[in-house]
């Protein structure tokens, strides 16, 4: 599917968060950055050249503190994982555990995924996106700037290959009827997997830090595993 300019994101669906590096992460940031880090451009990424071989790509859009990329990354060698975030701790933070694990299939970008996506990703180039826990927005005058919106899922499914998948999970249940509402009007994916759970059967991924804090608020964890339709 071609995008046009009518699929392009406007509304903002992070708050930009600065925070407080750590002396190690400060230092991270300066020097594992140039091996591990890749700078936003308007010029597509050739994956062979950015991983120095070809795998299967595994993108995570806001991956946090990156403990759960990273986990994912070191039990998959066999795959290259590329992580976006603009929370510069938790990227200082990704980057310690990538060199403390000896991880070479990991790069990261620090900037909006929409324009990450639009940018540099090339079209039908991913094997699986991951999206884990994104702000749920929960203010009805803030619906508008979550992340799962229909341009949103013509954008990740034009980057994914055949039969590639979207992976979600969230703690909000306001934002999973969202999520569930969304994507059933998705001509782009099927739902091939579900779960709703106390935190004991994550659906083919680690559990998170914004799982375990929504865990010890007494919420619900809901999974979905959405696979592109063929020939869209």
């Amino acid at each position: 599917m071609q995008e046009t300019s009518k699929n392009r994101r406007t509304i903002r669906s992070f708050v930009r968060r600065t925070g407080r590096l750590t002396p190690s992460q400060s230092k991270a940031l300066e020097e594992l950055w140039p091996k591990i880090g890749i700078e936003h451009d308007t010029q597509i990424l050739d994956f062979e050249v950015v991983f120095s071989r070809s795998a299967p790509i595994v993108l995570e859009i806001g991956f946090g503190n990156g403990d759960s990329l990273a986990q994912m990354a070191e039990e998959r060698p066999d795959k290259n994982f590329l992580g976006i975030e603009v929370y510069e701790a938790g990227i200082g933070h990704c980057l310690l555990m990538a060199r403390d694990l000896a991880l070479n299939n990991l790069r990261i970008v620090a900037h909006d995924a929409i324009e990450v996506l639009e940018h540099q990703i090339p079209l039908a180039s991913i094997a699986r996106v991951n999206l884990y826990f994104p702000d749920p927005w929960p203010k009805k005058r803030h619906h508008k700037r979550r992340i799962v919106q229909p341009a949103f899922l013509d954008m990740i499914a034009n980057r994914l290959k055949d039969e590639g998948t979207l992976n979600i999970a969230t703690d909000w249940a306001a934002y999973a009827e969202h999520i569930d509402e969304v994507l059933s009007h998705s001509d782009r994916f099927i739902c091939t997997e579900r779960r709703e759970h106390g935190g004991e059967l994550p659906l083919e991924r680690p559990r998170t830090k914004f799982e375990r804090r929504g865990l010890k608020k007494g919420h619900r964890i809901w999974d979905w595993r959405f696979e592109k339709k063929p020939n869209t």
